[in-house]
């Protein structure tokens, strides 16, 4: 596969992996589960209290894409500012940047670097992420190991009696929240109240379900709290499945930088069906 092939592969790759993923532990949730508990606040509390305190969080990253046989493996940089935006920079060759995906809180913001060529668009202009509530702050959640609600900025006292939780032995609890058609989960350690596992699912009894896991490999520290270092997501959809590998390394917050980008006259603005286009013909 060519390299500029494999760049517009990446590029659309994150985006859509908001949408999707194959469990790797099969988790059955008791929907009959009791109101909340002093045992279930406790868990929620130690999940609550490993949230990093850091405005801002950079590291340089090493990002793996695979699609079937193909795979692609790219260095780069993550840059990220609470509440405010997510930046992930993709170099060729180790040195040209390829590829910007920005996240703010109002729009995607896809780069090709080497086309000339960008994506800036609400999160609603997306039909799953419009219908699912999944935005910046849920990315933001993921990205930060964190229990989310779609459409939320934050979790109040309040939010956190919408959450059902179960035990499932080995240390290990799963804490599950539903609407509509759909379903998120997060598999946490009791002990340490730190996510081991974040699922997104989408039911679609016509044209199938569409699954999004995102799971939590290792942490390293970052000020006084451990941070998600290496993690695996994965896309499943009923016709194609993609996994995304995303290494930090050398975490920091470093703060000096441009929080938002300003695209060139010179790049070509595209459609939100053409990226969808092209990504679905990959």
């Amino acid at each position: 596969m060519k390299l500029t092939h494999l760049l517009k592969l990446t590029a659309v790759a994150i985006p859509f992996a908001l949408a999707s993923c194959h469990s790797q532990k099969n988790v059955v949730v008791d929907k009959n589960t009791a109101p909340i508990d002093t045992v279930k606040q406790n868990l929620f509390q130690r999940v609550n209290s490993n949230q990093v305190e850091a405005q801002f969080v950079s590291s340089k990253v090493k990002f793996s894409v695979e699609i079937g046989q193909q795979q692609i493996t790219l260095t780069g940089n993550l840059r990220m500012k609470r509440d405010d935006v997510i930046r992930l920079q993709l170099m060729a060759f180790g040195f040209v940047e390829a590829a910007r995906i920005e996240f703010t809180k109002d729009y995607v913001l896809i780069m090709d670097r080497i086309n000339k060529q960008y994506l800036k668009a609400p999160y609603n202009y997306v039909d799953f992420l419009r219908n699912s509530g999944l935005n910046f702050y849920v990315l933001q959640a993921l990205f930060w190991n964190e229990l989310f609600l779609p459409g939320k900025q934050s979790l109040t006292a309040k939010d956190m009696t919408k959450f059902n939780s179960s035990s499932l032995g080995d240390g290990e609890s799963i804490i599950d929240y539903e609407e509509g058609k759909m379903n998120y989960s997060w598999l946490t350690y009791e002990q340490s109240g730190r996510i081991k596992m974040a699922n997104v699912t989408y039911r679609d009894n016509y044209q199938g379900n569409t699954q999004l896991n995102w799971d939590y490999k290792m942490f390293a520290p970052l000020g006084q709290k451990l941070f998600p270092s290496d993690m695996g997501i994965t896309l499943t959809t009923p016709k194609k499945e993609v996994k995304l590998g995303i290494r930090l390394n050398y975490l920091g917050n470093e703060s000096e930088w441009e929080p938002r980008t300003v695209v060139s006259n010179k790049y070509r603005e595209v459609s939100v069906d053409e990226i969808l286009r092209r990504f679905m013909a990959l």
